[in-house]
């Protein structure tokens, strides 16, 4: 019997990294979840936007302008301090939040999402509850994933390709599906792009044009090598770059997670309150923190209660990161975490940060639990369409969720 090479396990897990993207269901979820959370916030505070981030905001369009010009960070609405230009920027975020839940070429709409959470984010750095920082990490991360591969609109799309052999034909000269939009999205971004630079638009960091510039830049190259070369060794050059980049990125996101409950729980076990297990006690006791205070009071009246969860609380957020190694446990703390962040959303109100962290802890949702996820939710949109009289999308071969594509992301189409 031959001895199996000591190299082969490497050599599987680089075949595996570099042929695929991986956690095609968690990256889909975290999309799902973050631009549904920062849609939601933009309007919930429509009403509101010109005193948060607009010409009536305290912190004036001046006082940014100065702030920004010492820590160079990026923001449109330093552009123009019209309230045209500032509606403009805020319905453009609202609409990219929207297309990015629907999964509509991914590539291109989570760079103008990552546009306008930083606009708004970096316009009033004092508005938030937290929740504002993650979704800004994740705003950014998103851009490197391929996120689309599921639960999308560039999935569906790809799917009605048809065969692969149509596709190799659609890129010897036929038009494919999204194909036009695609080139009218990358054509007007590059010349968003392209008068940003020029004007000094684009903050005073160094990383931000370069990622901005290599997007673009490669999804050009992409859409060129798809349709030209399509059995080229550029092509899978290409793809290769795009899941390094897309697995590196998740890697990141979890790390990121991790760090996250790792500070948050030993800085709490450094506060006397936590130590003795009443630090639940006082925000439940101020009225910002009180939507529903019959409730509140209900829970702060048991000190038995304030301290099991205040206890469970630290126990679960420095636990966590250790738990990775043992699948079954993660799992449980990991609902357990879900399940604090969903009683933060009741009692304290802070609902867009239960959302934006619930959206983060689903990048180590199980990948069996995600596809079961997805085929009830498939199955119900079934049956909906059914009562209705309409015939629903055909779904993934075999009668199973959605599968994943090798190409979900929108590869044949210029910005997908």
């Amino acid at each position: 019997m031959s001895t199996p090479r000591p190299d082969r396990g490497l050599a599987g897990a680089v075949q595996r990294v570099t042929a695929s993207a991986l956690g095609p269901y968690q990256s889909a979820v975290i999309r799902i979840g973050f631009s549904a959370t920062f849609l939601l916030f933009l309007l919930r505070e429509l009403p509101h936007r010109h005193e948060m981030y607009g010409p009536d905001a305290p912190w004036r369009w001046d006082l940014a302008r100065q702030l920004i010009s010492g820590n160079q960070a990026f923001t449109t609405l330093m552009w123009s301090d019209s309230t045209v230009w500032f509606e403009i920027v805020y319905a453009l975020a609202l609409l990219s939040s929207l297309l990015l839940m629907l999964g509509w070429h991914t590539r291109a709409v989570s760079v103008v999402f990552m546009a306008g959470v930083l606009s708004l984010q970096n316009r009033s750095i004092f508005m938030g509850d937290g929740g504002d920082n993650v979704i800004h990490l994740m705003a950014i991360y998103l851009v490197l994933t391929r996120c689309g591969q599921v639960w999308s609109l560039d999935a569906r799309r790809t799917r009605g390709r048809g065969s692969a052999e149509y596709a190799v034909q659609g890129a010897g000269g036929r038009r494919v599906p999204g194909e036009a939009a695609g080139i009218v999205l990358w054509v007007v971004l590059g010349a968003v792009l392209v008068g940003a630079s020029v004007a000094g638009g684009l903050g005073g960091t160094v990383w931000l044009p370069l990622l901005l510039w290599c997007l673009w830049i490669g999804q050009g190259a992409w859409w060129a090598v798809n349709r030209y070369l399509p059995r080229h060794e550029l092509r899978t050059l290409l793809d290769v770059i795009a899941n390094l980049a897309h697995n590196a990125t998740l890697v990141v996101i979890m790390a990121e997670v991790c760090l996250i409950y790792a500070t948050a729980g030993w800085y709490k076990i450094q506060g006397s309150r936590w130590q003795d297990g009443t630090a639940l006690y006082y925000p439940l006791k101020l009225e910002y923190f009180t939507p529903w205070p019959a409730l509140s009071d209900l829970l702060a009246s048991s000190g038995v209660m304030v301290m099991v969860l205040s206890y469970a609380t630290v126990i679960v957020q420095v636990a966590f990161p250790f738990t990775l190694f043992n699948r079954r446990v993660k799992n449980i703390l990991l609902g357990a975490m879900i399940c604090e962040h969903a009683g933060i959303a009741l009692l304290l109100g802070l609902p867009f940060f239960s959302m934006a962290m619930i959206a983060a802890d689903a990048v180590f949702l199980p990948t069996a639990f995600l596809a079961w996820l997805g085929g009830r939710v498939a199955s119900g949109r079934e049956r909906v369409f059914r009562r209705r009289g309409r015939v629903p999308a055909p779904r993934a071969a075999g009668g199973g969720p959605e599968a994943p594509e090798p190409d979900g992301d929108g590869s044949h189409t210029l910005v997908g």
